[in-house]
């Protein structure tokens, strides 16, 4: 691509109208005086193979992936991070200049630096975390606790086979719980998180019950609609540190920013902003 080329970036997904990336690249684009743009694309399933190999031809540095495709980019991809293959999904794809497709995840790394902002004094060493949910989000929960050193992880869903496919695949730091002693295995947890859907607008309420929540534990949701969950409030009414999941959708979108633009944007209280409005 010769530089008078205007970098083009988007995200691809299946519907695609409801996403927030848009607005959050849009922000960082202007504020950081990028003349580039980052489009949202609605791409059925069965033209999602022709239609990447043709973006980087139209000016394209790279897109998002979002449902349903995050897995199927990962067998078109020629280079796969070694995250990307562990959680079994993709979220960030950079077209190379070699004309390679190189696929990430970077849920993962937004989860992380979102609870790490938010919650600087968390210590994820000083005990178990609870994960309720076994979808491609705990996948990228696990990986990071895991990495980042949490003694021992209690993961508990609905369906308890999930979660079982999950302890085989990540290791013996995962112990499952029924989902109906989910509420007794938050007691002495050090964090507990949210990876489903319940108490999203639109979906069932969180049945879990919540009165093992105690002050000291950090407690986060990934679903940001609303921004404060049942789980949150519970939180923090207890007086435990809540964190709400819009920051792990600012914080996932940096590495693949950087990565297109050149540029390493900045997660803050505006870009929370222009993101709710």
């Amino acid at each position: 691509m010769s530089d008078q080329k205007i970098p083009l970036a988007g995200v691809i997904g299946h519907p695609i109208a409801h996403s927030k990336s848009p607005q959050l690249h849009g922000h960082w684009l202007k504020k950081n005086g990028i003349k580039g743009h980052y489009i949202p694309m609605d791409i059925a399933p069965k033209d999602l193979e022709s239609a990447i190999r043709l973006l980087p031809k139209m000016g394209f540095v790279g897109v998002n992936v979002t449902i349903p495709h995050k897995e199927a980019v990962l067998k078109i991809a020629d280079l796969v991070t070694d995250r990307a293959k562990q959680i079994g999904a993709a979220n960030t794809l950079i077209f190379r200049k070699d004309g390679k497709i190189h696929a990430d995840n970077t849920d993962g790394y937004g989860f992380m630096q979102n609870l790490l902002q938010s919650a600087p004094k968390w210590d994820p060493r000083a005990g178990p975390a609870m994960v309720l949910g076994a979808g491609g989000a705990a996948r990228a929960v696990l990986a990071s606790f895991i990495d980042i050193g949490v003694p021992e992880i209690l993961l508990s869903n609905r369906t308890r086979e999930r979660a079982e496919t999950l302890k085989a695949d990540f290791g013996d730091k995962i112990t499952v719980v029924d989902w109906v002693q989910a509420g007794n295995a938050i007691e002495g947890a050090n964090a507990v998180i949210n990876t489903t859907s319940l108490g999203m607008i639109g979906k069932p309420e969180m049945r879990v019950p919540l009165d093992a929540l105690a002050p000291g534990m950090l407690v986060s949701d990934l679903v940001y609609t609303p921004l404060q969950t049942k789980l949150l409030r519970a939180a923090t009414e207890v007086g435990a540190t809540a964190v709400d999941g819009l920051g792990m959708l600012l914080h996932q979108a940096t590495p693949g920013f950087e990565r297109w633009f050149k540029v390493k944007p900045e997660v803050d209280d505006e870009l929370r902003a222009v993101v709710l409005r």
